[in-house]
C-alpha cells in the first residue's frame, strides 16, 4: 500500500531510516518551495523490508476536480533502501498507479537526482525518463591537490589573483544575509530571470534557519574597501554539498568572487568529510552556455540530469490538453515539450510562444 505522509515528525523519521539523502527531500525544503496552491506530501511504499519514498507537490488543476504532481526546484525523485533481489518492481508500479488514479492525480513530473543511481531503474517502465543535460561536481574524496589539478589553467590563475585581493568567510549576521539577497536579486535582474527566481527575504531567512540540513552563507569581501562583493548559499546534508544560490557585484566581476567562494567551500567541505560538491548544470539544462562553462572550469566530473514524466490518466490528460490547445489552433501541440502540456503558457502568436 501507499501511505501519504504530511507531518514533519514522520517525514523526518522516514528520511532518517533511508540514510543517504539530500536536502531536496526534506520537509522544510518542501514547505519553503511550495506555492500557495501546492500541498507537499511524502508517499511511502513498503514491501517487506524494502521502502520507497517519493516526495511531491500536489496541485489542483483549475476548473476541475483533478490534481497533478510536480517536484521541488532542484533534484528529487525517489529514495529507497532496496537491497533485496526479490523486490517486485512491477508490483510497486501497479500499486503506485492505483494510488494515483484513486486520488485523481492525472500526471506526475519530477526532476531526478543525478547522484542516486537506483532512481531510473525503479521508475523505468512507468512513464518516460528523458535527459536534461549534465551537472558538474567535485569529488571531495580525492586529496585537495588532485581536486585542484583538475581545474582548468585559467581558473587557477583567477583564484591565485583573487586570493591576493579578496577574503572569504562565513556570513553570520543578518546584515550579511541582507547583502546576499541584494546581490542575488541584482543577478536575477541582470539575467532577466522570471519572477519565480525572485525569492523574498522570508524565504532566505527560513532556509538559513532550518535544522533539517546544514545551510552555510559564504561571503567574499574586497580587501581594500571591505565591501561584500559576492556571496553564495551552500546546503549540506549527509554526504552531499549543494551549491544553491549566489550573487555578485557586477562592478567587481573581474575579481571572480564566486569562483573564490566555491574554492573555499571545496576546501572546507573536504576537511569536514563530505563526499561531493554539486555545482549543478547550465541554464535550462544546457551543456553549452556560459554558466555551464563557468562550472566545468572546476571539474570534468559530470553526471546526467534526468526528468521523469508520467501520464497517469491518459483520457483526462488528453481531454485537458485538447481543451487548452483548441484555444490556440495555430499552435502545434506536438512541438511543445512542456510537461504537462495542459499547463504550458501559450500566446496567440507563434513567434511569441512561451513554454
Amino acid at each position: 500500500m501507499i501511505e501519504t505522509i504530511e507531518q514533519k515528525e514522520k517525514w523526518v523519521e522516514q528520511l532518517a531510516k533511508i540514510g543517504n539523502t539530500d536536502f531536496y527531500f526534506t520537509y522544510d525544503y518542501h514547505q519553503l518551495s511550495k506555492n500557495d496552491d501546492e500541498n507537499p506530501v511524502l508517499l511511502k511504499y513498503n514491501e517487506g523490508n524494502s521502502t520507497i519514498l517519493l516526495p511531491l507537490l500536489l496541485r489542483n488543476i483549475k476548473g476541475t476536480s483533478y490534481i497533478d504532481a510536480t517536484s521541488v526546484y532542484g533534484y528529487a525523485g525517489v529514495l529507497s533502501n532496496i537491497n533485496d533481489n526479490s523486490f517486485e518492481k512491477s508490483k510497486f508500479h501497479e500499486i503506485l498507479h492505483s494510488y494515483l488514479m484513486d486520488n485523481k492525480i492525472i500526471s506526475v513530473f519530477s526532476r531526478l537526482h543525478p547522484f542516486l543511481d537506483n532512481q531510473e531503474s525503479l521508475l523505468s517502465g512507468l512513464g518516460e525518463i528523458s535527459d536534461q543535460g549534465m551537472v558538474v561536481y567535485l569529488d571531495l574524496s580525492l586529496p585537495i591537490e588532485i581536486q585542484r589539478a583538475n581545474f582548468n589553467r585559467r581558473l587557477k590563475t583567477y583564484l591565485n589573483k583573487a586570493r591576493k585581493v579578496c577574503t572569504v568567510s562565513e556570513g553570520n549576521h543578518q546584515e550579511d544575509l541582507k547583502s546576499f539577497i541584494e546581490l542575488y536579486h541584482e543577478n536575477m535582474r541582470r539575467v532577466d530571470a522570471t519572477d519565480s527566481y525572485f525569492f523574498d527575504q522570508t524565504y532566505f531567512e527560513r532556509i538559513m534557519a532550518s535544522k533539517d540540513y546544514n545551510p552555510q552563507l559564504m561571503i567574499c569581501r574586497d580587501n581594500d574597501s571591505q565591501k561584500i562583493i559576492g556571496a553564495a548559499i551552500f546546503i549540506k546534508k549527509d554526504n552531499i554539498v549543494q551549491y544553491h544560490l549566489s550573487g555578485l557585484d557586477a562592478d567587481f566581476y573581474e575579481l571572480n568572487p564566486i569562483k573564490l567562494i566555491i574554492d573555499e567551500m571545496r576546501l572546507i567541505s573536504t576537511a569536514e568529510g563530505y563526499q561531493l560538491l554539486n555545482l549543478g548544470g547550465g541554464r535550462g539544462g544546457s551543456n553549452e552556455d556560459s554558466l555551464f562553462r563557468f562550472k566545468s572550469g572546476f571539474s570534468k566530473e559530470f553526471k546526467n540530469f534526468r526528468l521523469w514524466k508520467y501520464i497517469v490518466n491518459h483520457d483526462i490528460y488528453n481531454k485537458l490538453t485538447n481543451e487548452k490547445f483548441n484555444q490556440y489552433p495555430e499552435v502545434d501541440k506536438n512541438q511543445i515539450s512542456f510537461f504537462p502540456q495542459y499547463r504550458a503558457t501559450l500566446t496567440k502568436k507563434m513567434d511569441t510562444l512561451e513554454i
